[in-house]
């Protein structure tokens, strides 16, 4: 399961280094751009869903039983320590991210996506960060 949970860290690292690159005229892109839409909405939902299946992973890995919902399974990963228990809180909204991108996608507001959620791969990069630290 370790390295499982390690090629999925692996993959979301990729996924945000794109993001990252996607930053520069977001906006401008994302409205003239349909290619620059799909691909930014794409690596969102890949990055999001990933960070999900490793909370998932972990709680087994980890014997503490499975979650009732994404939500839940970064939560639990909070009320478990594995996490700090603030970020856990804050950073288990993903969950709903995602279920926007893969469900309401089509009501997404780019100046939310390229000001609100491109601004947030930084949270990602440190809920990996404490996920490697527990996978010792």
């Amino acid at each position: 399961m370790q390295h499982k949970i390690e090629a999925k860290i692996k993959k979301i690292r990729y996924y945000t280094s794109l993001l990252e690159g996607y930053k520069v005229d977001c906006k401008e892109r994302f409205v003239k751009d349909p290619m620059f839409e799909g691909a930014l909405l794409h690596y969102l939902y890949l990055a999001s869903d990933g960070c999900i299946s490793i909370a998932e992973m972990l709680l087994k890995y980890k014997n503490l039983g499975t979650s009732q919902s994404y939500f839940e399974a970064i939560d639990t990963l909070g009320e478990q320590n594995i996490i700090p228990r603030e970020f856990a809180y804050s950073f288990a909204k993903i969950a709903s991210f995602r279920n926007f991108l893969a469900h309401d996608y089509e009501k997404v507001d780019y100046v939310v996506i390229c000001e609100e959620a491109l601004n947030k791969l930084g949270e990602i990069e440190e809920y990996l960060q404490y996920v490697e630290k527990n996978l010792v």
